[in-house]
């Protein structure tokens, strides 16, 4: 259990000043209640705040100054009107498999504009990106680099790849750890050359540029740093071994938000800092001094703006413990019950948001509808005291929520999710 500390527990409460309007009891997302959202789409709904998702994506460019071109981690939340919005903004893509090209293509990202990356891609996935078009296609085995040799050959088709590389152990941070170790993702640092050698000997490919990407939900700015130079110092590396320079350095993603009692949001600030620096580390290498830089931020642009929003069904006392009973819980929200890669389950931010004047101080369990006992969305939240109808607010739910969760897990149906600007909502 966690520390019966109100300050801590009341993160939610914090957030949901920092991200959006309360007017009286009302959580106001996007110029609209809440409860109206309800009335009007059903429970449980996924909202996304798009002016919170354009001033996210507008920060974060202010930050880096030109120094990277950013490109939207489609994994992070694939719903289209979602990927739309950060296109309209003048961001990329970056996807991960045929489905994410083909919701990017749709969005309106230019195809020269894509990257592609993943462990596993298949053989009709690189067939129709290389004849669709694509900026990018980042190589993780040997086997790899065949096929997309033979698809590129096949088709008379020129393919720029990239390589990715799995950092050294000593440049790792953020809560999922991405290298570093024995991995499906990328070649090993220590194995550049051989990495290199069997790209530049198929003779069809063009190796254009890296890709490093060492971890995830990185929430310290300088670790954050450090990976970003140690990437431009692999660049030189691989820039050297071709004898020419590179065209791309793909620093991931990794940018990331605050979901837990202690956790300190990514000084951006910071990151403005570093980068004079790391533009002179650019000039320093006459090889990359052309090199077009790419960030690849998912959860950062899109997790603050969205809400996950669910009734309470049933109110019930067991052996001390006061459980709310909803309609929605992990089959929707994975994430937020614990069970998607945390080791140690801590609650998400959570809120009543058609009591937002009401004292968040009554410890409860928040319990989906599904027959498990992992399907808890909240072991001890402080929220009013709430009856049957009531709603609740899971927040820093716009990334890795409704698509990365089990939605066909006992045939509950599936949740709405709703864009909402400008004071109306409309499904994605």
């Amino acid at each position: 259990m966690l520390p019966r500390d109100r300050g801590a527990l009341n993160l939610g409460l914090q957030l949901a000043r920092e991200h959006f309007c309360i007017d009286g009891a009302d959580l106001i997302i996007g110029g609209v209640r809440a409860r109206d959202i309800a009335a009007g789409a059903g429970t449980p709904f996924y909202a996304y705040d798009g002016a919170r998702m354009r001033k996210a994506y507008r920060t974060l460019s202010d930050a880096l100054q030109g120094f990277a071109d950013i490109h939207y981690s489609v994994k992070a939340n694939p719903a289209a009107a979602v990927v739309r919005l950060f296109i309209e903004e003048g961001a990329g893509a970056e996807v991960a498999s045929l489905g994410e090209y083909r919701t990017a293509r749709e969005a309106g990202a230019a195809s020269e504009r894509i990257l592609f990356a993943g462990p596993g891609k298949r053989l009709r996935e690189l067939e129709e990106v290389l004849a669709g078009g694509i900026g990018e296609i980042h190589l993780e085995s040997y086997e790899e680099i065949q096929r997309v040799a033979a698809v590129a050959q096949r088709l008379n088709r020129p393919a720029k790849v990239a390589l990715r590389i799995n950092p050294v152990p000593a440049v790792q941070a953020g809560a999922m750890r991405m290298g570093g170790k024995p991995t499906a993702f990328g070649f090993d640092e220590e194995d550049l050359a051989q990495a290199v050698q069997a790209v530049v000997s198929t003779g069809t490919l063009r190796l254009a540029g890296i890709h490093v990407y060492a971890g995830t939900q990185i929430l310290d700015a300088d670790a954050l740093v450090a990976q970003w130079r140690h990437a431009i110092m692999l660049a030189g590396v691989v820039a050297d071994l071709i004898d020419g320079p590179l065209a791309t350095i793909d620093l991931g993603g990794g940018l990331g938000i605050p979901y837990h009692a202690g956790d300190k949001p990514l000084d951006l600030a910071k990151v403005a800092e570093a980068v004079p620096s790391l533009r002179a580390a650019l000039r320093a290498h006459a090889r990359l001094t052309q090199a077009r830089i790419v960030v690849e931020p998912g959860r950062f642009l899109a997790g603050p703006a969205g809400v996950y929003v669910v009734e309470v069904n049933a109110v019930k006392q067991s052996r001390g413990a006061r459980f709310l009973v909803t309609d929605g819980g992990m089959h929707h929200h994975l994430a937020a019950s614990g069970n998607l890669g945390q080791i140690i389950k801590r609650d998400y931010p959570i809120v009543a948001p058609a009591r937002m004047d009401s004292e968040h101080d009554r410890h409860v369990a928040v319990a989906g509808p599904l027959c498990t006992p992992l399907d808890v969305l909240a072991r001890e939240a402080l929220l009013p005291d709430l009856k049957a109808g009531d709603l609740i607010a899971v927040l820093q739910s716009g990334a890795y929520g409704a698509s990365a969760s089990p939605g066909r897990f006992l045939g509950h149906p599936p949740p709405a999710e709703v864009l909402v600007e400008n004071g109306a909502f409309r499904a994605v």
